[in-house]
């Protein structure tokens, strides 16, 4: 937008001493508004150190879910009764993170690789020079990660590797079990949030990440034209329409 159009913003994450993740200053009073009002509960592929650099308006939520719901917080530390029972999935259901990683580092070509990472002992991530990778090699990990219970999923300059069972929607779902909740309300837009959208009674999808560019939709989600900061912007006010009554997580 022209810039005497553009909102004020406030800096709610800060990495390395520098600004790093914004958002609009009404967006800020709207989302203390529905966390004082019901269960907030951000939840993200991050892992809790990087969580932990978010520093979100309104009082800090009871609950959060990091590392792709493999870590519930509760009051800030993780539940260790949801560590084992996203233990117990994982080895159950799905090939193990070593041999996983051994593949990406096999494969991966140091010409475009900047980075490779393990987050929490449950998933691995490349950092990638986004131009120089080949379309073809995504494709390819795509398919020998499916056959592993594997999903990849490519997110700006990172790929990331995360175990089928991994989901943000489980550790969502036992938020509800807990407090007792009768509807969710989600918004996501990388491959990554789809199950949670998809486990929603409502959702939104902002007209930017993974989602909007592969044109992902389902019934009961709303696409966005809204990009960055104006569609988190918008994703609240829509959280403080749907959560108007009682029992409602978000």
């Amino acid at each position: 937008m022209p810039d005497a159009e553009a909102p004020r913003l406030l800096c709610v994450e800060t990495y390395e001493r520098k600004p790093l993740s914004y958002m609009t200053e009404t967006a800020a009073g709207l989302l203390a508004e529905l966390a004082g009002s019901t269960t907030f509960v951000p939840a993200t592929t991050r892992t809790r150190e990087q969580y932990g650099r978010i520093h979100l308006p309104g009082p800090a939520p009871e609950f959060a879910i990091c590392a792709n719901g493999g870590h519930l917080l509760v009051r800030g530390e993780s539940d260790p009764d949801w560590q084992r029972t996203v233990a117990e999935r994982l080895a159950s259901q799905c090939a193990p993170l070593d041999e996983i990683r051994a593949h990406l580092v096999r494969t991966a070509d140091p010409a475009w690789l900047l980075k490779e990472r393990i987050a929490e002992d449950l998933f691995a991530y490349l950092v990638v020079e986004r131009p120089l990778l080949p379309d073809t090699w995504v494709k390819d990990l795509t398919g020998w990660a499916d056959e592993r219970g594997w999903t990849v999923s490519l997110q700006g300059r990172k790929i990331y590797a995360v175990p089928r069972p991994l989901t943000k929607s489980a550790a969502v779902a036992e938020v509800a079990r807990r407090t007792g909740a009768s509807e969710i309300l989600a918004a996501g837009d990388s491959l990554l949030d789809a199950d949670l959208l998809l486990a929603a009674d409502r959702g939104w999808r902002p007209g930017h990440g993974e989602l909007a560019d592969s044109g992902w939709h389902a019934p009961h989600v709303t696409a966005l034209d809204e990009r960055g900061v104006a569609a988190g912007e918008e994703i609240v006010r829509a959280f403080l329409r749907g959560a108007a009554s009682p029992g409602h997580a978000g």
